[in-house]
């Protein structure tokens, strides 16, 4: 069982390592040769900004100025950018703050400078600058309901899109007539570059409409004056096809498949095939849960439709629909789930857990099950279908001692999960 366990641990540091900005920023950066007479301003936001930010500087010739925002305990020292710290996922003033800055850093710039934009996952709460009419309260108010509304990512963002003065665009707007390169580390399933951190640097396809349905079909009450923006058209964003955002380019730098396949080459070194699923599986996480418990269970007793021994590697970004009051996230309801319809199998391991180290709101990243994790549990009166009822995943694991707690990783790409099923 140890064996298995430091494996999964193995796939899942080696998927965080893929990720790490040191070495995925510097392929993609300009040549200061190229900037001319022009000046780099650096901006950015997200749990993977700062240290993005510090790639930068390690690896650039010229001179540069900035401003970078990103979660608290997540700042990276730098010389010549700007680290600012604000809260995620419910955003605070000092989020608004630093947006507001960062539309300062970058007005009334020339058309030969280059604003450098570095965004990764969790940059839409920590760029929270409300639209006219609006205020941080009512958009504390609308991502706390869209956290525990079981939205999708893509369904959250677009809401946050159209109540933002910063985000869908309006940033890389602010920076006209300046060239925009903007480099995303992604953390959304499908690497749509306009719902990574509500796409700051991005036209917005989507109109207020949409916002108004998402909200409508997950039961959201929106505050009146959010509703009467809506409404009324005001938080319409720039669409692809505005001109000022011509000279916006964007660059991908690391995605959730490339985690899965650094994982996947551990796997292999170890003796395992390891198979990708996919790295954008979405849905309610104990549903998720189960189905990769059903798919699991075919492969140990069948050897369908793979062969063992191997591992189950999945990305992606489920939701979570909180009925109960206890301390929950995704990956822990995802394999609590999983815990319960596997009931024990003696050949089935597995670890989910979310490569920023943050399941929720909890400094745990996520969990491991091993084959004796409910026989454990009912030993120390513990009743897993109870935990889960209760959104407890990190209490039930915890209470284990199965949590899996990395600290601050400085990257964010999704979701993990890995499944090691052995031979029989």
């Amino acid at each position: 069982m140890a064996a298995q366990q430091a494996l999964l641990r193995r796939m899942f540091d080696a998927a965080i390592a893929s990720a790490q900005p040191a070495l995925c920023v510097p392929p993609h950066l300009p040549s200061p040769a190229n900037l001319g007479t022009g000046r780099l301003v650096v901006i950015g936001a997200g749990k993977a900004s700062a240290a993005m930010a510090r790639a930068v500087e390690d690896h650039w010739n010229g001179p540069l100025s900035g401003l970078v925002v990103t979660r608290y305990g997540y700042a990276v020292p730098c010389r010549r950018i700007e680290i600012v710290e604000a809260a995620h996922p419910v955003p605070d003033a000092a989020g608004l703050a630093a947006a507001q800055r960062m539309l300062g850093t970058v007005a009334g710039l020339r058309e030969d400078d280059l604003v450098l934009c570095l965004i990764s996952g969790g940059g839409s709460a920590l760029l929270p600058l409300p639209l006219p009419g609006l205020t941080l309260a009512m958009k504390q108010e609308v991502n706390r309901a869209l956290l525990q509304s079981g939205a999708t990512i893509a369904e959250m963002n677009c809401l946050r899109r159209h109540l933002s003065a910063i985000k869908g665009g309006r940033l890389a707007l602010a920076c006209h007539p300046a060239r925009v390169l903007t480099l995303l580390l992604s953390d959304v399933p499908g690497d749509a570059p306009m719902d990574i951190a509500s796409g700051p640097t991005l036209g917005d396809p989507t109109t207020c409409a949409d916002a108004l349905d998402i909200a409508r079909r997950h039961g959201i009450a929106l505050p009146p004056a959010v509703r009467e923006l809506l409404e009324s058209g005001r938080g319409e964003s720039p669409t692809p096809d505005h001109p000022h955002l011509a000279r916006s380019a964007v660059r991908m730098v690391a995605t959730p498949q490339m985690a899965l396949e650094a994982a996947a080459q551990v796997a292999r070194e170890a003796g395992y095939t390891p198979y990708i699923l996919g790295d954008a599986l979405e849905g309610e996480a104990r549903d998720v849960g189960r189905v990769l418990a059903g798919i699991a269970l075919q492969v140990a007793q069948r050897g369908q439709p793979f062969a063992t021994p191997c591992v189950l590697l999945s990305g992606g970004e489920t939701t979570v629909t909180v009925r109960g009051g206890g301390r929950g996230g995704r990956n822990v309801e995802c394999l609590l789930s999983m815990a319960l319809a596997l009931q024990g199998h003696p050949r089935i391991h597995a670890l989910a857990g979310d490569t920023d180290g943050v399941d929720g709101q909890e400094e745990i990243a996520g969990a491991q099950l091993t084959p004796t994790t409910l026989q454990r549990a009912q030993a120390l009166g513990i009743r897993p279908a109870d935990a889960l009822a209760r959104n407890d995943g990190h209490g039930f694991f915890g209470a284990l001692g199965d949590a899996v707690v990395t600290g601050p990783t400085l990257t964010n790409v999704n979701d993990f999960r890995a499944i090691v099923i052995d031979a029989g």
